[in-house]
């Protein structure tokens, strides 16, 4: 008998598609990665330590023992769809063969963050997984069209996940799923669809939010320093965790939001574009909003990503208060 989470997840993506598209990615890659997203959320309530594990990622970034975790069952679930041919990870930056060699006639990889926001999960803060699946072996060198889909998975005091559609063809699509465990089993995973539409609203705003990331940068940057100024003096309401995962979630649950992590002459661009910017804009775009790269204001979404380690500033939310943020920072 299918698993809760096969039967009703699969069945509300069937009815995103046309049918018969895509049967792989809505039978199996979503459906995998969703539950693997579940068993994070289970490995973070019973790791009660947070703690370094005296390893390095190939970034040179500290890891800790719940990224290792996370990205250690992340990498079984994928293991075990056979669609998938390569992934890779910001805690393992290359793109490495998952050994499949079946003979199928589609062919993903998948490029993750396996838990965003290592700096407030020892608070015990919202933290999340980020998660972007290309069509074909490699994310490099080809166009960001070529994501077709995208899973902002987030623990909190529930856990959630988003997830974005933009399968060529096909009208693109994003909602948001509550995850659970069956009352009848503790093994069984149970799935509820919280938003089938998830869409950022149009003005008038009843309120309207802001995240600004790196505040420090304001001290530096005048013009982000009077960008912040207008937020405050038209009375957007401030909401921001330190987590990009839970601050863009935010936006999209209010209906309204814009993030912004900007780059200057001392903050440099910290945000990875393939693991983190591509799968967020993907995401922020299908719901109706703008994601750009806050150095240059060009789409995260028109270039290709060259290089696992590329990174970016980034301004994304509603499409008319990224708008604003950019002409504010550039000009």
């Amino acid at each position: 008998m299918a698993s809760t989470l096969d039967f009703n997840l699969t069945t509300h993506l069937q009815s995103l598609l046309p049918n018969g598209v895509r049967p792989s990615l809505v039978e199996e890659v979503i459906p995998q990665l969703i539950s693997s997203i579940s068993k994070v959320a289970r490995a973070l309530r019973t790791s009660s330590q947070v703690s370094q594990v005296g390893t390095a990622n190939a970034f040179g970034d500290d890891q800790l023992n719940v990224d290792v975790i996370a990205e250690d069952i992340i990498r079984i679930a994928i293991s075990g769809c056979p669609s998938i041919f390569t992934a890779s990870s910001e805690e393992d930056p290359v793109e490495k063969s998952t050994g499949s060699n079946a003979d199928v006639a589609e062919k993903y990889t998948v490029a993750f963050d396996p838990l965003d926001g290592s700096s407030i999960i020892a608070p015990n803060w919202t933290v999340g997984t980020i998660i972007g699946i290309w069509d074909g072996v490699s994310a490099l060198h080809q166009h960001p069209s070529n994501q077709v889909a995208a899973i902002l998975g987030v623990y909190g005091p529930r856990t959630t996940a988003v997830v974005a559609l933009r399968v060529p063809g096909c009208a693109a699509t994003c909602f948001e799923i509550g995850l659970g465990e069956s009352n009848s089993s503790s093994s069984s995973l149970h799935i509820e669809i919280v938003q089938p539409k998830v869409r950022l609203a149009e003005a008038p705003f009843k309120t309207r939010y802001f995240a600004p990331a790196n505040m420090r940068a304001a001290a530096e940057d005048p013009k982000y320093m009077s960008l912040i100024t207008h937020f405050i003096q038209e009375k957007y309401t401030l909401r921001y965790s330190g987590g990009l995962v839970p601050d863009v979630i935010h936006a999209l649950v209010k209906g309204h939001g814009v993030y912004v992590s900007p780059v200057t002459e001392k903050s440099k661009a910290k945000l990875r574009r393939l693991y983190e910017l591509a799968p967020i804009a993907l995401i922020v775009e299908c719901a109706g909003g703008s994601a750009v790269d806050a150095a240059d204001g060009r789409s995260i979404l028109e270039r290709p990503i060259e290089d696992t380690d590329e990174r970016a500033g980034l301004i994304c939310g509603t499409a008319e208060d990224v708008e604003f943020a950019k002409k504010s920072l550039l000009g």
